[in-house]
């Protein structure tokens, strides 16, 4: 029966729309992409394999033509969508509608070949039944434009992860990547890292004070500041630059730099002062509401609001916008469309009322660069918007969909307004010194926007926009007494490491990437190792200096900072129809008479000292310590005893930063170095030199064979219990530990029973049946009858009881069994008892909810069973080479 085929991205978005489209439609997904570079040589056709530009799958000589294949896993369900379009009479494809959406709309359009029926382009910004039949209604053609600036992308990160990652795994270590836009925020993060490994402290004093104006005074106590000297600012934190050190100051810029012994003195000087106030300036505070939510925003607020990752925010925002709660999610506009304002502006007069709403709407324009503004901010779906308690939304979408619904409604409210103050009281010491103390205050009289929403900060440091400091109400000429005084030091403090949030922020003000592509970014660097988190904070580990180091000596303008922006705005040139996909990659590839292109770049870069760019002083060359960064980790190389260069090494701890490495820290480290012997004595039985030491997987104890051992021989080793240190393990220890694995006796049936030590925790051996047990003391106590009683009990599934779900999300729509979330050999995966669904790179326990759980398993069983391998020797049909997108513009008019 003829229909009209409408393909999605997804199984969820393709469930919603089908519901609303109804009869005559079928909506099927395309499970995201359906076809893309080859990702591996497996999945490289052997007839490219032997071209100059097989590995790349980008013929760069000819117009940087891309290859295309279809994944295997997708080779199927293409098979599907081809049998759906012979019976239908109309293709829509209603992908998302930035570039990567039109992009998938244009894989789709050229492996499907659709003959003689109409393609349609359909595209929608939220997932409401008007909204759909509007875009079913209103379809356009495909925006080749869009498609050319997506599809250069691609080929831009395939160059530069290609040719130059085999350059780290040669000169750094395998397993390494480089990436356009993922290694220029590695580089953000190393950058800032080694700010604060430079940064000197300094101190610096002020004078706190609580004063009181007198009974007359409506709030007598109020606190105020040493601000001047003589006249001369006293100098806080903002006169320190970055370095810690005091900046140089300019003309009529002078400040008084006060240490602790200035301060003490002046607060005794101040004893029996009366101080008078100088000055009263009262100016209006005026706060308008900020801009709905785009990608970059929504996702450093959910950071600080909500805890959660820029990952977690955008796996979170797709359930809700695929679900119909919100408008799309990646998008970099702030303007809103007329009925959303309407609905926002209705909200704001039922649940504040008539004074909180302006007499005409908000209209918020974009600051962001080539900004889309055909789209629309994050906000809630529909005509109308739905409060959270009306949406039937738990966990993380409920509070996610509660943040986007509050900052929407926001935006359509009145300014936040009242008086700040500032007060100057001044008086004489007793050493002779003129000093002002100066206090700050802000009362707010009409909340506005403020009693809808206010916005997290980034740091503790940070007053929040709805704060209040209330002062006394005095006039110029009044006398007021200080109740106490007390100096106060402070240190400068080194700039702080970025957060998820701060590095997205950043990454956006450089014009670095686009907002939907910064959750898999850090995704990326901190899956790479690149980077790792300590509490919030990021961190970069040893071997990001590595590869950064590399990079900015013989990659550096691969690596600027203003380079990749200005390679981001020659996309938006290719989208805007101003350039096209050779021009750009050519003088990127190839260069120019300006600047070598990165082909030339990888083809002459001669000798690289390995060993240098792996190297890092600390403390100076006189120190004679430095850190290495190796294959297994860093480690540190120091001085012996007697002087000798280099003769001590240690490990440096994985959760040390490396800031915290100080030539003290170091030093410290080197004292107990690896391979350091801490000799504890003979052993009672062999007469063999026992010693311990501090190896890769940790403290251990040995025995030292003799010379003339025969080379067969192996000494016997054990691992310290937990419970041990280097500095207080003995011999009698060692000797025990020694005995390990420990025969404990035989079974009923004969067999051996040994108590041993693994990488899991101590265990008993019984042939090929193992039982943990509860403590390492056990190792060396356990006797044969409490190990048979053991042995006794039913044997649990693995070394101990199937792990709990790490969590339960309800029963699955199709076969009604409860959905769990496990931990797998592989990594977390769902699971209904009868399909397992691996999570997805963007998906997480935290965020997982039944519905996207239900999706995974969705697309696991319509994949069918895992076919079996073909026969060696059987004939592969060859990966189609991409059509010419002529063929794509002739399909598109025919709608």
């Amino acid at each position: 029966m003829a229909h009209k085929l409408v393909i999605v991205e997804s199984p969820a978005k393709a469930r919603t729309i089908g519901g609303y489209l109804g009869q005559g439609y079928v909506v099927e997904s395309s499970i995201g992409h359906i076809r893309d570079l080859p990702q591996s040589a497996a999945d490289t056709p052997a007839k490219i394999k032997d071209k100059p530009w097989g590995r790349l799958a980008v013929d760069v000589d000819n117009g940087f033509a891309p290859f295309y294949v279809v994944p295997r896993d997708k080779k199927s369900h293409i098979s599907k969508l081809k049998t759906l379009l012979k019976d239908a009479d109309e293709l829509y494809l209603a992908t998302d509608e930035d570039r990567e959406g039109e992009a998938i709309a244009w894989h789709l359009l050229d492996e499907l070949k659709p003959k003689n029926i109409p393609v349609k382009r359909m595209v929608f910004h939220e997932i409401t039944k008007a909204a759909i039949q509007a875009a079913a209604d209103n379809p356009r053609e495909l925006d080749m434009d869009l498609v050319e600036a997506q599809e250069t992308r691609r080929i831009l990160d395939r160059l530069y992860g290609y040719e130059v990652s085999p350059v780290l795994w040669k000169k750094i270590s395998s397993g390494l990547s480089a990436g356009r836009v993922q290694s220029v925020a590695t580089r953000l993060v190393v950058d800032r890292e080694q700010e604060r490994m430079d940064f000197k402290v300094a101190s610096y004093w002020d004078i706190d004070g609580t004063f009181d104006a007198g009974s007359s005074s409506d709030q007598r106590m109020f606190p105020a500041r040493l601000w001047t000297v003589d006249g001369s600012r006293v100098a806080s934190g903002s006169n320190f630059g970055p370095d810690g050190l005091l900046k140089t100051p300019g003309t009529g810029t002078e400040v008084v730099h006060l240490d602790r012994t200035r301060a003490e003195a002046l607060v005794a000087a101040l004893a029996e002062t009366t101080y008078g106030v100088r000055s009263v300036e009262s100016r209006p505070y005026r706060r308008s509401p900020y801009a709905p939510f785009r990608t970059t925003t929504l996702q450093q607020e959910a950071s600080r609001k909500l805890g959660m990752s820029a990952s977690v925010t955008m796996s979170v925002a797709q359930r809700l916008y695929e679900n119909g709660f919100i408008t799309y999610m990646r998008t970099d506009s702030t303007s809103l469309s007329e009925t959303a304002v309407t609905a926002a502006r209705r909200q704001v007069q039922e649940l504040y009322g008539g004074e909180y709403l302006p007499d005409a709407p908000r209209v918020y324009a974009s600051k962001v660069k080539n900004a889309q503004e055909a789209h629309e901010a994050i906000r809630p779906a529909g005509d109308s918007f739905r409060t959270p308690a009306q949406t039937g939304l738990t966990g993380d979408q409920f509070r996610l969909y509660e943040l986007i619904w509050m900052r929407t409604v926001a935006s359509q409210m009145k300014d936040a307004v009242g008086q700040s103050v500032t007060i100057r009281l001044g008086g004489a010491a007793a050493s002779g010194e003129d000093v002002v103390f100066s206090a700050s205050g802000r009362v707010i009289t009409f909340h506005g926007f403020l009693k809808a929403y206010v916005e997290g900060t980034d740091s503790a440091d940070q007053s929040s926009d709805d704060a209040e400091t209330r002062l006394p109400n005095v006039s110029e000429g009044d006398a007021v007494t200080a109740a106490s005084l007390r100096a106060q030091g402070h240190e400068t403090k080194p700039p702080a490491r970025y957060t998820e949030a701060t590095l997205i922020k950043e990454l956006e003000d450089r014009e670095i990437g686009r907002p939907s592509t910064y959750a898999s970014i850090i995704g990326t660097i901190l899956n790479r190792g690149y980077v790792y988190k300590k509490g919030t904070a990021l961190v970069p580990a040893w071997i990001a200096f590595s590869v950064v180091r590399l990079l900015k000596e013989h990659f550096p303008r691969q690596i600027d900072y203003d380079f990749t922006a200005q390679m981001e705005r020659a996309l938006d040139e290719i989208a805007g129809g101003r350039s096209t996909r050779q021009n750009e990659l050519g003088e990127f590839y190839f260069g120019s008479d300006r600047h070598p292109g990165l082909k030339a770049l990888v083809d002459g870069l001669g000798d690289i000292d390995a060993r240098d760019l792996a190297t890092y002083l600390i403390g100076g060359e006189e120190s004679g310590v430095q850190l290495r960064v190796g294959k297994y980790g860093p480690y540190l190389e120091g001085p012996g005893d007697d002087g000798t260069p280099l003769a001590v090494r240690a490990n440096v701890p994985d959760d040390l930063p490396p800031d915290e490495l100080t030539l003290d820290k170091a030093k410290e480290l080197l004292a107990n170095p690896a391979g350091e012997e801490v000799r504890l004595g003979r052993h009672p039985e062999t007469g063999l030199e026992v010693v311990a030491k501090n190896g890769r997987f940790g403290p251990y104890v040995t025995e030292l064979l003799p010379e003339d051992a025969p080379k067969s021989a192996k000494a016997r080793t054990g691992s310290l219990f937990k419970s041990m240190s280097l500095d207080t393990v003995t011999l009698d220890d060692a000797v025990k530990l020694l005995t390990l694995p420990r025969v404990v006796g035989a079974g009923e049936d004969g067999e051996e029973i040994t108590a041993q030590n693994g990488r899991y925790g101590p265990y008993l051996k019984k042939g090929t049946d193992s039982r943990s047990l509860t403590t390492e003391d056990q190792l060396l106590t356990i006797t044969l009858d409490e190990a048979l009683r053991i042995y006794a009990q039913p044997k649990q599934r693995g070394r101990a009881a199937a792990a709990a779900p790490l969590k339960e999300l309800g029963k699955d729509p199709v076969s009604g069994n409860p959905i769990v979330i496990k931990n797998g050999r592989f990594g977390e995966y769902v699971t209904d008892g009868e399909y397992n669904a691996t999570l997805r790179r963007d998906d997480s326990v935290e965020a997982m909810t039944l519905e996207r759980a239900a999706e995974l398993l969705a697309e696991k069983r319509a994949k069918g069973p895992a076919k079996k391998t073909a026969k060696r020797g059987a004939k592969k049909a060859p990966a189609k080479k991409t059509t010419k997108k002529a063929t794509a513009k002739k399909a598109t008019k025919k709608a």
